[in-house]
């Protein structure tokens, strides 16, 4: 089989949904799985509903009513005839009785929130926040029905078992093994990213890039021939294009490099979707459902990147500390492990760190906004100066060309050389 997996961006709207449709026709369903996420900024929209509720706003229900009329506008627009649309297609569409099972999944979110009585923030989010790909799977199937696409409906949570861990569950391989190949296999079907469900029948959510993750998840137990992530990009960049002018397109590139990347904190793959495939050698590509006929990037059991050329990475808005001993003794291995312990308990990102005899250099995203607390508890036994809103530059396959473009018009910080990877931190 083979998994295709649209996200967010790429059902966004009614063009989008139909967008899907051409994919579809242009790629050959045969012997294919689907997997969708929710539509546009739907997931955003659900977390807004559970901070109104938390706060007892009673207008969390009409913000519901919000989403609803949202798909429900999808549902309409998609009942236009358009260029190319046979009308015949839109009459089985009408009378799909999509309308009437969004409603239900509304009506079954209310009901939802209206009946919580769990204090747990991760449980309620998770019991939630499914709504949203249960709301575009269900648009999506019943639009590919009708256009002559014949899919069958999944329930991902019937499919992907978990242990409780609420926002970010652990799959168990075994159950969810069984269950997808008993469902699944030699079925055009469509299922929900994001999703599974514990032992208990709770929704629990995968985490970040959840939606990936579930494509991999059905690929590995299906031991699928390849899995195909549609984006919006023509595939992987050596660079963010808005940041870096001339970005190339990576042909090919390996599990490990996609992983590499990812740590630094590239926005390509998330490694836990590599690590399943990676084992089972199955190939991941990621192309543009804008211009499905083009190649995109693949990734898989390659020696190195195609073309070899340097790979940009920048995080923004990093903090840069510099920790030393007050008495100009050894930073040693307990003082590592007591500045690591500090890092966890303020939730610090650490994106680079450097060691001296007598100090400790780290540069930090502070997403919490915790720096002062950080600093505040390393001063009652360090030494301890910071510089905020520094930017950290990762390249991998660096050459001197590479070097001097992020040199040229800033301040250099800190510099580090491994024998692939150069890291820089710049105040800009």
């Amino acid at each position: 089989m083979r998994i295709f997996k649209f996200g967010g961006a790429s059902v966004k709207d009614a063009s989008a949904v139909r967008n899907v449709l051409n994919v579809l026709q242009t790629t050959g369903i045969e012997d294919l799985g689907i997997v969708v996420s929710a539509m546009g900024k739907t997931t955003n929209a659900l977390e807004v509903i559970i901070a109104t509720y938390q706060e007892n706003d009673a207008s969390y229900l009409s913000l519901i009513d919000d989403l609803y009329d949202q798909h429900l506008k999808i549902i309409e627009d998609l009942e236009v005839p358009v260029p190319g649309m046979e009308d015949l297609w839109l009459s089985r569409f009408r009378e799909s009785g999509i309308k009437k099972d969004i409603k239900a999944i509304i009506e079954s979110l209310k009901g939802e929130m209206l009946r919580n009585q769990s204090k747990n923030y991760s449980f309620l989010y998770d019991q939630v926040v499914c709504h949203g790909e249960l709301l575009s799977t269900r648009i999506v199937s019943a639009f590919m029905n009708a256009c002559g696409i014949p899919t069958v409906w999944k329930d991902a949570r019937q499919l992907i078992k978990t242990d409780h861990k609420y926002r970010d569950a652990g799959v168990d391989w075994k159950k969810s093994g069984k269950l997808i190949s008993q469902s699944c296999q030699g079925q055009l079907f469509i299922t929900q990213g994001f999703i599974g469900s514990d032992d208990n029948g709770f929704t629990t959510t995968l985490g970040r890039e959840g939606s990936d993750y579930t494509a991999a998840i059905l690929a590995y137990c299906l031991n699928a021939k390849n899995v195909t992530i549609w984006k919006d990009v023509p595939g992987v960049l050596n660079a963010d294009p808005r940041v870096f002018k001339n970005t190339v397109l990576l042909n090919k590139m390996p599990y490990n490099e996609a992983i590499e990347l990812a740590f630094y904190g590239a926005s390509v793959i998330h490694p836990k979707t590599l690590q399943p495939l990676q084992g089972k050698k199955i190939p991941l590509y990621v192309k543009s459902f804008i211009n499905p006929t083009k190649e995109g990037t693949v990734i898989t059991s390659v020696e190195t990147i195609e073309p070899l050329i340097p790979c940009y990475i920048v995080r923004k808005e990093m903090v840069f500390l510099k920790i030393s001993s007050r008495d100009f003794s050894f930073i040693g291995e307990n003082n590592i492990s007591d500045i690591f312990q500090e890092l966890s308990v303020h939730k610090m990102q650490v994106g680079l760190l450097q060691n001296s005899a007598i100090s400790f250099s780290i540069c930090v995203e502070d997403k919490y906004h915790k720096i002062n607390e950080l600093v505040n508890d390393l001063e009652s036994r360090y030494k301890v100066s910071y510089v905020e809103d520094v930017s950290l530059y990762t390249v991998r396959h660096y050459d001197g060309d590479s070097v001097e473009m992020i040199e040229s018009d800033k301040k250099v910080l800190l510099k580090q050389r491994a024998q692939e990877t150069l890291q820089l931190i710049v105040k800009e």
